[in-house]
């Protein structure tokens, strides 16, 4: 059993969790090695009905469990199914159950089980779209998703120790046919990262170092863009004036003007890069217009942030001026 992911489930001990569980080799091995610390566990595992083997699978989680002596619950996504996006609609779909029921249960956190080599394809992948600094730092270890705690301990482990420990053990684990089709981006990468350290001495240490240095970074933004936001929002209402914002360096402003749209508007996910850029443009004079379910106002100097359908007048008896 890996030392590092000891070391990081100490910070959990005791707490009841919940842990993510496909059938994969990644989460049954995370499912097997928080049943050797006595980890406080409830498997949770959702039968999309996408493909043949996913009822097999489906019993194979619920006896494994059963066999660890760990609660299991699986959940089923019926109905229809989008004839496109359906990727990222099963994943919405897995995270709603699991998430909801976490909420219902009173879990304090929901284990994933994301490892190294998931990390190094997310980089690479961002890499490859020319994506900024929050994207090139890939995962965190722990975020929030519909209100509960997304923890990944094996974000310092990689595959290969997983499939080594089940195998040497004689844990069985599915694999997903879709992880070998070399038409999904992810997979193409997966089958010629070898090539970046045997012919051009990138390691995946190196990769998972920089991405580390990266997520450093990010968090020291991260941290300046939510001291600003708490000087300016008060009751899902912003008010501040044009130089307040115009005056930060570009790439905090962005991520300023991007995080407020986002915790004002209630989204998972903040707007497009280039849709934050022409809101930018357009607040360069007087305007009026929507983005992330927000309606944004500029009058004069000042600018507005309120949720889409409230109005937008700036006077408001606990509004506070920033010059």
């Amino acid at each position: 059993m890996n030392q590092k992911f000891i070391n990081f489930m100490r910070d959990y001990t005791n707490a009841p969790l919940a842990v993510a569980v496909s059938g994969g080799v990644d989460s049954v091995c995370l499912l097997h090695w928080l049943a050797r610390i006595g980890a406080n566990v409830t498997a949770l595992h959702v039968n999309h009905g996408l493909r043949p083997a996913a009822a097999v699978e489906s019993e194979y989680v619920r006896d494994l469990c059963r066999e660890l002596n760990i609660p299991c619950h699986i959940f089923y996504w019926d109905g229809d199914k989008p004839a496109r996006g359906i990727e990222a609609a099963a994943r919405d779909a897995r995270y709603r159950f699991m998430t909801q029921w976490c909420r219902e249960n009173n879990i304090s956190a929901l284990l994933v089980a994301h490892q190294a080599d998931d990390q190094i394809e997310t980089f690479l992948m961002n890499l490859g779209r020319g994506s900024g600094l929050y994207g090139l730092a890939a995962m965190r270890d722990v975020t929030y998703r519909d209100g509960v705690k997304i923890v990944r301990p094996l974000l310092d482990v990689f595959r290969a120790e997983l499939a080594e420990y089940c195998d040497a053990n004689g844990i069985k684990y599915f694999r997903d046919e879709m992880n070998a089709d070399p038409r999904y981006t992810r997979v193409k990468i997966r089958q010629n990262r070898n090539l970046m350290a045997r012919d051009l001495g990138v390691s995946d240490a190196r990769i998972l170092l920089a991405i580390k240095n990266l997520a450093r970074v990010r968090d020291t933004v991260e941290n300046n863009v939510a001291d600003l936001i708490a000087g300016v929002l008060k009751d899902k209402r912003a008010v501040f004036s044009d130089s307040f914002l115009f005056d930060q360096d570009p790439g905090l402003r962005l991520k300023f003007l991007g995080s407020l749209i986002q915790t004002i508007g209630g989204d998972l996910y903040q707007p497009r890069l280039n849709s934050l850029n022409n809101a930018l443009n357009r607040l360069q004079s007087d305007c009026k217009f929507t983005l992330g379910h927000c309606t944004i106002r500029r009058l004069g100097n000042k600018i507005l942030i309120v949720p889409e359908g409230e109005k937008t007048s700036f006077r408001k008896r606990h509004e506070k001026k920033y010059n």
